[in-house]
């Protein structure tokens, strides 16, 4: 004898699945967004070091004010280009194609390109919602200019961010922060990445140069306040891989693990963030403050328990 499903009940699952399908779409955007990011990256920063006695006082005061997890996640593997690409393009190296260190260009075909011929990554997404923003990309290692959409970007510039001179190095960034005031501006610092290659990742050089890099950050935040938009601006810091002995790039937690920070507009105080995280995810997060809609090819999440709303 056949069964036959009452028509409120058939109304009521087609409604649901209605609800799901449309709210999988819908572009998800924080509650009172910052109107400038800026993204300072250290690359080879590990989260053992955090832990183990680093003297880094402003990115610690930036951490302990905000909202932080010292256990977010490198892809593989635990090396530069494959990672930066990741926290830019929102997924791993199994979808954007960019799998070693010091990849220039994908290594394996990208699963999607946009018209520009990259893998979708959050400058083009920032210039497709906001044609007249000003986006800016600052970096010290060569290779990163490999790793975005240079075609999206105003202020697109290589520095010496690490030079011993701190106020110096640093001073192309606070002047583009005073005059232009971005609406999203990378800062990639290519140490401790030489530091931990040369001397390794527990040496006391290694450390002395965490003390230097917290100096560049303190002139980069010095100058968001005399730029009178720290009330509207949110700091992240983020890193692509840790080190073990004098390398990087394989299994391990110290090679792996890894910090995110986010203080300033909208952001929680104190707060230790309880979501598993991905470097990845660090895209999604921005795609979700600026209220963009994420690439279907994305597999990078908004973390969003890091925000009052």
């Amino acid at each position: 004898m056949k069964k036959f499903v009452p028509v409120c009940s058939v109304l009521l699952l087609l409604s649901l699945l209605f609800s799901c399908a449309t709210s999988r779409c819908k572009v998800e955007k924080m509650d009172d967004a910052p109107k400038h990011v800026l993204l300072i990256g250290f690359d080879g920063l590990s989260s053992y070091s955090l832990t183990h006695g680093a003297e880094m006082p402003v990115f610690r005061n930036l951490m302990e004010e905000g909202a932080y997890t010292l256990e977010n996640r490198s892809v593989l593997p635990s090396s530069s280009a494959v990672n930066w690409a990741s926290m830019f393009m929102g997924a791993g190296p199994e979808l954007h194609g960019y799998t070693e260190w010091g990849s220039s260009k994908p290594d394996l075909p990208s699963r999607v390109l946009t018209e520009h011929g990259m893998f979708p990554d959050i400058y083009r997404l920032l210039r497709n919602a906001y044609p007249e923003a000003e986006l800016g990309f600052v970096y010290e290692w060569d290779g990163m200019r490999n790793l975005v959409d240079t075609s999206a970007i105003n202020y697109l510039k290589p520095v010496a961010l690490s030079a011993k001179d701190t106020k110096q190095a640093v001073t192309d960034v606070v002047s583009y922060i005073k005059e232009k005031k971005p609406l999203f501006c990378s800062v990639i610092f290519g140490e401790p990445d030489g530091a931990g290659h040369h001397y390794g990742w527990t040496s006391e050089q290694y450390y002395a140069m965490l003390t230097h890099l917290d100096l560049a950050l303190a002139e980069i935040v010095k100058a968001i306040d005399e730029a009178g938009i720290a009330d509207e601006t949110m700091i992240i810091l983020a890193a692509d891989h840790g080190g073990t002995g004098k390398g990087h790039g394989g299994k391990t937690m110290e090679e792996m693990q890894t910090t995110i920070v986010f203080n300033g507009k909208g952001v929680r105080q104190g707060f230790v963030i309880p979501e598993s995280t991905m470097v990845y995810d660090i895209a999604g997060t921005l795609a979700y403050i600026f209220g963009l809609e994420r690439p279907q090819v994305w597999l990078a999440r908004p973390i969003k328990s890091a925000f009052e709303n």
